[in-house]
């Protein structure tokens, strides 16, 4: 884990939360925590967390929790200014992990979308990408999601407190699905599904239901996609169609879909 600054001097380990491009839904879901929020705030101050309090703390944080993706040169600035006051910095969801769903303007040109939304574009202040965190500073853990699992947080939480290492598994959702019972949507029923490729997180919330896993967790710590293609063509997906569902959620984490020559 990168550690680029002391420890505070606080008698408590100090949180810090904060929000780039994103939709506030990772935030929330430390929120919705309710009972277990209220323990973790005996064991460390929560000095920075706008969704929760307008009173806020200046740095250094033990823990800075990093939501959304870096979209304008201010976010350029505002998290290296983070880093520099973070011990530890972990991103959540997959906007601060892979760009997120406003990261599919990296394929076009973001600056018309701009003329065609705004009546004085140049009043808006924007960079022709969206990236994860990780592109411009140093991250000691990613947590995965659109939103992120609350039982996957309070982990990265708990585990970062206690100084080891999070235990989150990096299998696929294919796994889950086989914990759960469930019938294999893709294989008995032909449903396109990108489970066997997506990190495992959401419980294969939408398998259970008889849906196709979308992809929202992106890849799985190992992925087999050139393999998988082929089946979902099979199952009537086109090449556009299977580029569109890797892209929407993790545009940049689904890298292998160059590799397989997909437009």
């Amino acid at each position: 884990m990168t550690d680029t600054s002391p420890p505070s001097e606080h008698p408590r380990p100090r949180l810090g939360v904060f929000k780039f491009a994103s939709c506030d839904g990772c935030q929330l879901t430390l929120l919705d925590c309710e009972d277990e929020l209220l323990s973790i705030a005996d064991e460390l101050e929560i000095a920075h967390f706008l969704e929760a309090s307008s009173e806020v703390a200046p740095g250094p944080y033990d823990l800075a929790l990093v939501e959304g993706s870096v979209s304008t040169p201010e976010h350029v600035e505002r998290i290296r200014r983070i880093r520099t006051e973070s011990r530890h910095l972990v991103t959540i969801g997959a906007c601060a992990t892979a760009g997120g769903v406003q990261a599919l303007r990296n394929y076009s040109d973001a600056m018309e979308y701009v003329r065609a939304v705004y009546a004085r574009p140049d009043y808006i202040e924007t960079l022709a990408t969206s990236t994860p965190i990780s592109a411009h500073v140093p991250v000691d853990f990613e947590l995965r999601g659109c939103p992120i699992d609350r039982t996957q947080l309070l982990e990265v939480i708990t585990a970062f407190l206690a100084g080891r290492k999070p235990g989150i598994p990096n299998h696929s959702v294919c796994f889950s699905c086989k914990q759960r019972g469930n019938v294999c949507v893709l294989v008995a029923h032909g449903t396109p599904c990108l489970g066997p490729v997506t990190h495992a997180g959401c419980g294969a919330l939408c398998p259970t239901y008889g849906r196709g896993c979308y992809g929202c967790y992106g890849p799985a710590g190992t992925t087999n996609l050139p393999a998988l293609i082929p089946v979902l063509r099979h199952d009537g997906m086109s090449d556009e169609d299977i580029a569109r569902s890797l892209h929407t959620f993790n545009v940049t984490a689904f890298s292998a879909v160059e590799e397989a020559d997909l437009p």
